[in-house]
């Protein structure tokens, strides 16, 4: 049995895996969907403010924590990734595997502002400007989606190589969308022995497009 715990994107909360959750739960296996710390409805202006990358990788060490689990399976969608990859470095050898869906994979000393396109960061810039620390979600997106904390987007992450060491590494690159800023990360980690690489045809709201082929890669050799 598996121990998932999924990371939602930029403005999403935890409801983002809603078609995933019961797919994986039907197979036998634990799954927590999290909703990180400033995206909370009832989250005050203070702690959307403050929240950064480091205050979302302690919400998933948090749950590890309080779950005692020593090989959980992490999954990040878009900003999840910068997410999975602060946690997993700092979870000493808790973590077995990790799955970037559609995600940031970054370096040490990369941000999600810096490993994105123009267009988006532009997209963060005009949606902070009401507040200047809550980026306002794109019309386009679910209603329930939140004003996103601009220090978690800004923060550069600080890896000191234990992700390195996760056994089971995978990205799945979503294909059917334009603008896409995670094509160099495809190409990228395709030359890398360490880490899988998969292509799903969907946009990049993968798990409502196609929950069941989300939930058979994950559940492969789950």
């Amino acid at each position: 049995m598996a121990h998932f715990v999924l990371v939602p994107g930029g403005w999403h909360g935890s409801w983002y895996f809603e078609e995933v959750v019961p797919l994986l739960e039907r197979a036998g296996h634990t799954v927590t969907a999290l909703t990180l710390k400033g995206l909370r409805p009832d989250d005050d202006q203070a702690t959307v403010a403050t929240a950064n990358l480091d205050t979302h990788a302690d919400d998933v060490l948090r749950h590890l924590d309080r779950a005692r689990l020593t090989s959980a399976t992490l999954v990040g969608h878009s900003y999840g990734g910068m997410v999975i990859a602060a946690a997993a470095d700092r979870a000493r050898g808790r973590v077995e595997r990790l799955v970037h869906l559609d995600a940031c994979v970054p370096l040490n000393g990369e941000s999600c502002w810096s490993s994105t396109t123009d267009q988006y960061r532009q997209r963060f810039v005009d949606g902070a400007a009401t507040t200047g620390y809550a980026v306002q979600p794109p019309g386009h997106l679910d209603p329930r989606t939140r004003p996103h904390p601009l220090a978690s987007f800004m923060q550069e992450i600080q890896l000191t190589g234990a992700v390195d060491e996760v056994p089971r590494r995978e990205f799945v690159f979503c294909s059917g969308w334009d603008g896409t800023p995670f094509a160099d990360v495809r190409t990228r980690l395709a030359a890398d022995p360490g880490w899988a690489v998969h292509e799903l045809p969907t946009g990049h709201d993968v798990t409502h497009e196609a929950p069941d082929a989300v939930a058979d890669l994950l559940l492969r050799d789950a």
